[in-house]
């Protein structure tokens, strides 16, 4: 996917699509009053789980969008 800024195309890393969509559907399912401290605790525990088991949720959104 490339994104089109000041006649210069920008390649989004891979699973970076997957990971944001993840984010705005907890966003949107709890509805947080401070959206950016909501976001860096969902992410705290994405890291959380990929150092405690292994599952790196970036790599499993990369290969869903291959």
């Amino acid at each position: 996917m490339s994104i089109a800024y000041c006649n210069t195309n920008m390649r989004v890393p891979a699973g970076f699509r997957n990971l944001l969509e993840g984010l705005v559907r907890e966003v949107l399912r709890e509805q947080p009053t401070n959206v950016v401290t909501f976001a860096a605790r969902y992410f705290q525990k994405l890291l959380e789980l990929r150092e405690a088991d292994g599952i790196d949720p970036v790599a499993w959104g990369a290969m869903l969008e291959d």
